[in-house]
């Protein structure tokens, strides 16, 4: 089914959701492992991420082939133009961060595994001791990583108040029609 603009079809709303509640979620764990050096985390972070990977590529397919929602009202040009801006942010920041986050775990030596199952292997001295496969790409990795995270953090608090403010001030049916109602 074909979003429209009194509806979204339930494969539109359930990756919405399912990605959102993921994406934040690993956000914030991740934020905490970089803030409290949480190193028993890394493992269910990265293979979350990994696995929430897939559905985010769908997701994009899913948007290119389907096209975006149309909106439910006439907004003004400076609200057009900031929607889409937040909305490009996020589906570029959904792709970047687990790409990012691969890269700068493979290229730090410690490798891909998802649920204990290793897709490439960390790089390990004969003592057990963690070795760059490339230090640049890693650290690379790293810094995009963790930009992304913070852009990431503003266009979803500007996502969350547009939704507000649709709900709220314009009471147009945006937020009900991404809950999977059909609007007027």
């Amino acid at each position: 089914m074909k979003d429209t603009r009194e509806t979204l079809s339930s494969l539109t709303v359930s990756l919405h959701w399912i990605i959102a509640v993921f994406f934040i979620c690993l956000l914030s764990v991740g934020f905490y492992m970089t803030n409290y050096n949480a190193f028993a985390l890394y493992p269910i972070h990265k293979s979350i991420g990994m696995s929430l990977f897939i559905l985010i590529i769908w997701r994009v397919i899913w948007r290119y082939v389907n096209g975006w929602p149309i909106p439910v009202n006439q907004y003004s040009p400076l609200e057009r133009f900031f929607a889409k801006l937040v909305h490009w942010l996020l589906i570029i920041g959904i792709i970047v961060m687990p790409i990012s986050g691969m890269l700068m775990s493979a290229g730090s030596g410690h490798g891909l595994n998802l649920f204990g199952l290793e897709l490439f292997p960390a790089n390990l001295d004969a003592t057990g001791k963690v070795i760059p496969i490339s230090a640049s790409l890693g650290e690379l990795g790293e810094n995009i990583h963790g930009a992304v995270a913070n852009i990431m953090v503003a266009a979803i608090s500007l996502h969350i108040l547009g939704a507000l403010k649709h709900h709220i001030i314009d009471k147009d049916g945006t937020l009900r029609r991404m809950l999977g109602k059909k609007i007027q």
